[in-house]
């Protein structure tokens, strides 16, 4: 399936949800159902000076465009393929005085290709821009007064000399991929994605789809709470009484909030403290696939890699996994990045058969769900080769291995891990552009 070959899909309306894909042929795991280019791309506001605004690859030194002083980029090279659709943005962005939101950068950008080549079905489109689903008449009052906001703000952004759109047309970018099957999809089925994280329970997911995308989910997930009990999951021996498990998870509640203000203040040392006390609380109540334990094994693990803490972070990674696997479907991407992100941690603290193993799995998982052309594969198979070759030096002489790891470890720089972000993981679609 190439980019611009859509005929192995249709667009049709879907009752209760809105428009639709279906298949128009069988499509089995890994398979490309169709691969469409981003019509405009930002980079989100927290990513701006780390990330390249062409390739976004993340870089420790970027250039800075010599204009804006907003733009980085790797290199002369993506900054010349990126000048298309920065060069109003570069000027807007002077003349404004401060670069406005992802979101208002973004409805520029797409504005500004509407400009240049207008609005219709553009080669390797399912739609037009025109045609894209917004949801303004079903807004509230609280975000319809959003949604004034970010039109004013557009309106002292947008450069005076570019086109003039209408006040309806601009509210309709504002309420406005490779796809890849998991798993066997016959002629004629419905193609169906997960807008938001799937590790939640039922009811919850429903309410937060039908607040941001406004339709109510009937996937059998959804409508028969599957995996609920093991989201909310307990210990059975013995097991703790109700009253125990109610006041626990609102401990739990109470202590990620804390733990979300300390990572936006940047204190990750008493981030692993709150951590480490509700883990040990949550332990004669909980089970391991238990969400909110689950969010702390997250957030410590991490936070531990990046204080380069690797051995213990090692060990909460691979609960975290380990509570992943019984949850997840065994092709969903972000379990594939969790593996990958846990069989990293366990190379660093030198637990070479763990992290080998894990990195092996993570790499299967991400062939389906992302391809072996995908930069992160790529990535992911350079290491799991390495991880293989240490890995029989550690079988043929466990002693040597670690000698020569320390060796190479101490005549090289430690790779420090990526500083952890207090925003979640960005959801697949977002309400907003």
């Amino acid at each position: 399936m190439t980019i611009g070959s859509m005929e192995n899909v249709e667009v049709f309306n879907s009752e209760g949800k809105g428009r639709g894909l279906k298949a128009t042929k069988e499509f089995w795991a890994a398979d490309v159902i169709f691969a469409e280019r981003a019509y405009a791309a930002v980079v989100f506001d927290s990513l701006v000076t780390v990330v390249c605004h062409t390739c976004f690859k993340r870089q420790e030194k970027l250039h800075r465009c010599g204009q804006c002083k907003f733009a980085h980029y790797c290199d002369r090279t993506c900054q010349k393929d990126a000048w298309l659709d920065h060069k109003k943005e570069c000027s807007a962005l002077k003349r404004h005085g401060k670069a406005p939101n992802e979101n208002i950068r973004l409805a520029a950008r797409i504005m500004w290709r509407v400009e240049r080549e207008g609005s219709g079905l553009t080669e390797g489109c399912l739609v037009s821009v025109d045609d894209l689903q917004n949801h303004v008449e079903h807004f509230g009052e609280e975000e319809q007064k959003e949604l004034r906001v970010d039109v004013d703000t557009f309106l002292q952004y947008w450069p005076p000399q570019s086109q003039t759109f209408s006040m309806q047309y601009i509210s309709h970018i504002f309420g406005v991929i490779e796809l890849r099957a998991l798993g066997k999809i016959s002629e004629g089925e419905e193609l169906t994605v997960s807008y938001i994280d799937f590790l939640n329970v039922s009811e919850e997911r429903r309410q937060q789809l039908k607040q941001q995308y406004y339709f109510d989910c009937t996937c059998e997930h959804c409508q028969k709470g599957l995996k609920d009990d093991l989201f909310l999951g307990v210990k059975e021996d013995p097991k703790p009484s109700q009253e125990a498990v109610k006041e626990m998870i609102q401990f739990s509640k109470d202590t990620l909030e804390k733990i979300h203000k300390a990572r936006s203040e940047g204190l990750y040392h008493e981030v692993v403290r709150l951590c480490r006390e509700a883990l040990q609380k949550q332990e004669p109540v909980f089970s391991d696939t238990n969400l909110y334990t689950l969010r702390l094994l997250s957030v410590v693990s991490e936070v531990l890699s990046y204080l380069q803490a690797f051995d213990e972070a090692s060990h909460y990674a691979r609960r975290m996994v380990d509570g992943y696997m019984k949850l997840y479907h065994p092709n969903n991407a972000q379990l594939g990045m969790a593996v990958m992100r846990a069989g990293l941690t366990n190379w660093h603290a030198g637990h070479i058969e763990v992290g080998h193993g894990m990195i092996c799995k993570a790499y299967a998982i991400l062939l389906v769900t992302h391809g072996p052309s995908h930069p992160i594969t790529k990535d992911l198979e350079a290491m799991r080769v390495q991880t293989e070759m240490e890995l029989r030096m550690f079988r043929q002489n466990e002693f040597m291995y670690h000698k020569m790891r320390e060796a190479a470890l101490n005549n090289q720089p430690m790779q420090v891990m990526a500083e952890p972000s207090a925003e979640p993981a960005p959801a697949l679609f977002h309400k907003k552009p």
